[in-house]
């Protein structure tokens, strides 16, 4: 039998680059990217239950509306809801509000991440589980020409100064649309993925973040357009 998955969502209020981001009208839905993730994670089968963390009255209010036996809300302290607080921080709060299993972190800047690809992560989280890997995030590789102020670090100029892309290594970059562990790996290494986590590629549509007003336009014109799937 397999052990309980929980979802852990964090979403806290305000946003520095835009303003009521999490909840402000997006496309068609009145209620923007917390009606769309809310809904993905209810239709996802595998997932037990789904712990809403926020100190947004509005995103609460929303919560509640939706009265689903799945959904569980936490109203988050100021003090862990500030945009200095730490990463680290949030992985002891979801350790906290999640009793046993497997926890899910996801966010709802992913609004691109239906049900039927969190279906899929799980599938692939309990098949890595069996091949050895303890924990898995999704990503997004990355094959061009890529660079830090030492020079490229992703292939080696002595040798050829400007190879094909397809024969470059892939670097993967860690998209935050989902990471997905036991509750154990929490509590003992205080982190959300393990040692070896199975990285799960995304393509760069479905992975799309909204961090930036240009992330949140042309999201709302891919929904608009039907060109991905919310």
């Amino acid at each position: 039998m397999h052990e309980p998955i929980t979802c852990f969502l964090p979403c806290r209020k305000g946003s520095v680059r835009v303003p009521r981001k999490n909840i402000a009208p997006f496309a068609q839905f009145r209620h923007g990217l917390i009606e769309i993730k809310l809904k993905q994670l209810i239709e996802t089968p595998e997932i037990d239950r789904i712990v809403l963390s926020t100190n947004d009255e509005e995103i609460l209010d929303f919560a509640y509306s939706l009265n689903h036996p799945k959904l569980a809300t936490h109203q988050r302290d100021d003090a862990l809801s500030s945009s200095s607080t730490s990463t680290d921080e949030l992985v002891a709060h979801a350790y906290s509000l999640v009793d046993a299993g497997h926890i899910l972190w996801t966010h709802v800047t992913s609004p691109f991440v239906t049900s039927e690809y969190y279906s899929r992560i799980i599938a692939q989280y309990r098949a890595a589980l069996r091949e050895g890997f303890d924990s898995l995030m999704t990503t997004t590789p990355l094959q061009g020409f890529l660079w830090n102020d030492n020079g490229p670090i992703n292939y080696d100029r002595t040798v050829e100064k400007w190879p094909r892309t397809q024969t470059l290594d892939t670097i993967h970059e860690v998209n935050s649309a989902a990471f997905l562990a036991h509750r154990d790996i929490y509590s003992q290494l205080n982190d959300r993925i393990g040692c070896r986590p199975y990285l799960f590629e995304m393509d760069k549509l479905i992975s799309q973040d909204i961090d930036w007003p240009e992330d949140f336009l042309s999201a709302e014109l891919f929904a608009k357009s039907n060109l991905v799937k919310t």
